[in-house]
C-alpha cells in the first residue's frame, strides 16, 4: 500500500502533539497531586504558631523535653489548650446515637424525638476541620530530630517546624504529612485544575492538528515543486526552472536543481553543436575525396602524384581527426591511459623545441625560452602526454601567429605549483572567443574555413591532458600583444616521490 508523504507527515507531527499533550497532562497531574499536598501540609503548620510558642516556653520553664517525654498527659493538656476542641475531639470515636423515640414523661405515651428544627433551634453550621490539624498528626521532636513524644515515624515522613528559644532551635514540630486529599474543598479543586488541564490539553491537540496539517502542506509544496520538475527534465525540457521561495534546506535544493537544469541544458546545446560539428569535418573530407575520385572516373583530372597527394593529405587529416576524438572519447570516459612518474616538464619542453626548431625558423618564428632548464623541476606526470601537451600548442603557434613572430615562453614558480606561460606575438583572438578556445571543435573562424588547417580539438585534447595531471590550463588576450596561454601544474608529490639529485637524467620520452 503507497501512502504519500503528506499523510506521512501528518501523522507524525500529530502524534508527536498527541505524546507531548498525555506527557504534560501526566506531570501535571503528578506535580499538583504532590505539590498541592505539601502546600497544605505548610499552610497547617503555619497556624501552629500558638503551639510552637506554648512548647517553647515548656521547654525553658523545665530547661529540656524530658517532663514531656515521661508525663504524656502533659502533652495532650498542651494541645487541648492551643487547637480547637472541636478538632481535638474529632479523632475520637463519635458517641452512639439516642434512639429516634422518647416517652412523654406527662402522657406516659411513646412519640417520635423532636429535632432541633421542631423545637425551634436550628443546627450548628457545618464545622472546617481543616483550621487547625489533626493532634494526632503532630509529633515533637528535639534539636537532633530526635522523636520525643507523639507517635513516631520517619522524620521524612513529617512537614517540619522549628521551635527557637533565645534565636536557637530546641526542637521541631512534626506534622505527618498527607498520602492522599480527603476534604472535599481540596478534592474537589483539585478536580478543577485536572479538569483545566484536560481542557487545556484538548486545545493543544486541536491546535497541533491544524499546525500540523498547514506544516506539513508548506514542507510539501516544494517537493512537488521538485517532482513536476524532475519530469520535465526526464520529458528533456531543460529550460524548467524552479522558484526558489525559502532560505533552508529545501530551498538550498531548489537551487541546486535550478543548477542541474542550466548544466542539462548547457550540455545539451553542446551535445548539438557536437554533432554537428563532427559531420561537418568529417563530412568536408569525404566530399573532397568524393570528389577527386569521380572526377579521376570521368578522366576529368589524370591519375598523377599530385592528384595522389591530394588524395593521400584528405585521408590523413581525415585519419587525425577521428584519431583526436578518439581520444576525447577515452579521456571522457577517463579510459585514456596516463603513465604517471617522476618527470621534468621543463626537459620536456626543451626537447620539444628541438623538434619544432626547423619548423619554427621556416615559419620565421623567433622563440624566447626564457624557463631555467638547470633547475630540476619534479612533478607526477605522464612524458609522452606532456610532450602532446608542448606539441599541440607549438602546432597552434605556427598555424596562427603572423609572419614574422616570436613566441616567448617562461615559467614561474613557488613552493606548491608552477605555472608556464606561452605568448605569441599575434594576432590575438576576439575577446568573447579567448574563453572557448578549449571547447571541442571551436575554431575562432565562424565559416571554419580550412585554409589554416586543424580541427578545432587540439586545445580541448590540451585541456585535458592538463586537467588530468591536477592542473589548469586558460587564455587571454594581450593588450597590443598576441595570445597567451598559461598552464599551472602541482608540486605537492607524494612523501614517497623525491626530487632527483641535479646529476641524475629526468624521465621523458620522445614523440
Amino acid at each position: 500500500m503507497k501512502i504519500k508523504l503528506s499523510y506521512k507527515l501528518f501523522t507524525a507531527f500529530l502524534v508527536a502533539s498527541l505524546m507531548i499533550v498525555a506527557l504534560l497532562i501526566g506531570i501535571m497531574q503528578f506535580f499538583v497531586h504532590r505539590k498541592f499536598s505539601d502546600y497544605v501540609n505548610r499552610v497547617e503548620m503555619e497556624k501552629l504558631t500558638d503551639l510552637t510558642e506554648a512548647l517553647s516556653a515548656e521547654y525553658q520553664r523545665h530547661q529540656g523535653w524530658e517532663s514531656l517525654r515521661r508525663d504524656p498527659e502533659r502533652w495532650q493538656r498542651i494541645l487541648r489548650s492551643n487547637l480547637a476542641r472541636d478538632d481535638f475531639d474529632r479523632m475520637r470515636p463519635p458517641p452512639p446515637a439516642p434512639p429516634p423515640f422518647e416517652e412523654n414523661m406527662e402522657t406516659g405515651q411513646i412519640q417520635k424525638k423532636q429535632g432541633p428544627r421542631e423545637r425551634g433551634r436550628h443546627p450548628p453550621p457545618p464545622r472546617d476541620h481543616r483550621l487547625k490539624p489533626d493532634p494526632g498528626k503532630l509529633s515533637l521532636f528535639d534539636a537532633q530530630k530526635h522523636h520525643v513524644i507523639g507517635r513516631w515515624f520517619s522524620i521524612e515522613k513529617y512537614t517540619v517546624r522549628k521551635i527557637t528559644a533565645d534565636s536557637r532551635i530546641i526542637g521541631w514540630l512534626g506534622l505527618r504529612k498527607r498520602k492522599r486529599l480527603s476534604h472535599p474543598l481540596d478534592v474537589g479543586f483539585l478536580k478543577e485544575q485536572i479538569k483545566a488541564f484536560y481542557f487545556i490539553g484538548c486545545g493543544i491537540l486541536v491546535l497541533g492538528t491544524v499546525v500540523s496539517f498547514f506544516l506539513s502542506k508548506h514542507l510539501l509544496m516544494p517537493i512537488r515543486q521538485l517532482r513536476a520538475g524532475t519530469r520535465a527534465l526526464i520529458s528533456r525540457e531543460f529550460k524548467t526552472r524552479i522558484e526558489v521561495c525559502s532560505t533552508d534546506e529545501l530551498g538550498d535544493l531548489a537551487a541546486d536543481f535550478n543548477v542541474m537544469a542550466r548544466t542539462l541544458e548547457k550540455y545539451e546545446q553542446m551535445r548539438k553543436q557536437w554533432l554537428s560539428d563532427i559531420s561537418h569535418e568529417l563530412r568536408t573530407p569525404l566530399s573532397i575525396l568524393r570528389g577527386e575520385i569521380e572526377a579521376l572516373q570521368d578522366g576529368i583530372r589524370e591519375m598523377n602524384s599530385e592528384s595522389l597527394e591530394s588524395l593521400h593529405s584528405e585521408v590523413i587529416y581525415l585519419g587525425k581527426t577521428i584519431d583526436e576524438l578518439h581520444q576525447l572519447s577515452l579521456a571522457d570516459t577517463e579510459t585514456l591511459s596516463f603513465k604517471k612518474e617522476p618527470v621534468s616538464p621543463l626537459h620536456v619542453l626543451k626537447d620539444t623545441l628541438r623538434r619544432f626548431r626547423t619548423r619554427l625558423i621556416q615559419r620565421e618564428i623567433a622563440v624566447q625560452d626564457n624557463t631555467e632548464h638547470e633547475k630540476n623541476i619534479i612533478l607526477l606526470g605522464d612524458a609522452d602526454r606532456l610532450s602532446q601537451l608542448f606539441s599541440n600548442l607549438l602546432e597552434n603557434t605556427l598555424r596562427y601567429t603572423e609572419i614574422p613572430g616570436t613566441l616567448k615562453i617562461w615559467q614561474k614558480l613557488t613552493d606548491t605549483k608552477m605555472s608556464l606561460f606561452f605568448q605569441d606575438s599575434g594576432p590575438g583572438v576576439p575577446e568573447e572567443s579567448a574563453e572557448h578556445l578549449f571547447d571541442r571543435l571551436y575554431r575562432v573562424d565562424k565559416s571554419r574555413s580550412r585554409m589554416l588547417g586543424g580541427s578545432g580539438l587540439g586545445l580541448s585534447i590540451c585541456k585535458q591532458i592538463v586537467e588530468n595531471h591536477g592542473g589548469k590550463i586558460s587564455a587571454a588576450n594581450m593588450p597590443s600583444e598576441g595570445l597567451r596561454i598559461e598552464i599551472t601544474f602541482p608540486l605537492d608529490l607524494n612523501k614517497k616521490t623525491k626530487a632527483t639529485s641535479s646529476n641524475d637524467k629526468p624521465r621523458y620520452s620522445h614523440c
